[in-house]
């Protein structure tokens, strides 16, 4: 049996940002950091940087660690980086060495992270029930779930932040604006009716993809919304149940305990 060593670095490296959160082996946080993801990057930046950030913030020493990556060549990296620096057992989750039934055509394609979630909604979804995990990201996903271990599918839109760039790069006159939503649909100034297209038009497309999902499933599922948009979208979209900002590092706990059983 593998013991399960504290703090334990949960790390989810996404395409745009990277998180890393020190945690003890109950789940309770000691500290989260989000730093961009360097494609670039070799080991020893990545050491580089988890070390600066570890002595800025003072924190204990992580003793294991686990890690979800939708870029490979970070991921690989950021686990090479620890290795040979901390010296530390890291665990790398994928479609492979999940206990979940995946309900694809080609489950290799799936997503880890996608997985990942799957495991950080147990508080929110009984066990047998179905739900729908919004998260917004560079890619925006919905994954249809069965609680608590088979991936039914889903959806992969382009995220918010993606489809602001897009509009920014492709135009030579609409300027860049925050994401945030405008006092009303009718913007009476370009940038407010800017944001009302990424804002509400995202909305109304959650909503509806939400609706049409649930039209297909066997019972209403429970929706739950995360990623760094969600808070964004908080009263604005009718059709989600729960916003958690910690479903990928809940997952990844999740994760790390039944290893640490095996």
């Amino acid at each position: 049996m593998t013991p399960v060593n504290i703090p334990l670095l949960a790390i989810d490296v996404g395409n745009t940002s990277t998180v890393l959160g020190l945690l003890q082996s109950d789940g309770t946080p000691i500290r989260s950091f989000r730093i961009r993801t360097d494609r670039d990057a070799l080991p020893d930046n990545y050491a580089l940087m988890i070390r600066s950030l570890l002595d800025l913030a003072k924190t204990p020493e992580p003793h294991s660690a686990i890690i979800s990556s939708v870029a490979p060549p970070v991921g690989q990296n950021i686990m090479l980086a620890l290795q040979a620096y901390w010296g530390i057992p890291v665990y790398e989750v994928g479609h492979h060495n999940l206990n979940v039934q995946i309900d694809l055509k080609d489950p290799t394609t799936v997503g880890a992270d996608r997985l990942v979630n799957m495991f950080g909604v147990w508080e929110h979804v009984k066990e047998g029930k179905y739900a729908i995990i919004v998260d917004f990201g560079t890619a925006s996903t919905f994954d249809v779930i069965q609680a608590p271990r088979r991936f039914m599918g889903g959806v992969i839109a382009p995220g918010p932040s993606t489809a602001a760039d897009a509009l920014f790069n492709k135009t030579a006159k609409l300027p860049r604006v925050p994401l945030i939503a405008p006092p009303s649909a009718i913007g009476r100034t370009t940038p407010e009716a800017i944001q009302s297209g990424l804002v509400y038009g995202y909305v109304e497309m959650v909503d509806g993809m939400i609706r049409r999902l649930s039209e297909e499933m066997p019972e209403k599922p429970v929706v739950i919304a995360t990623g760094g948009f969600a808070r964004t979208l908080m009263g604005l979209c009718r059709n989600i149940d729960v916003y958690d900002d910690d479903v990928t590092i809940k997952g990844l706990i999740n994760i790390w305990r039944e290893h640490a059983q095996d």
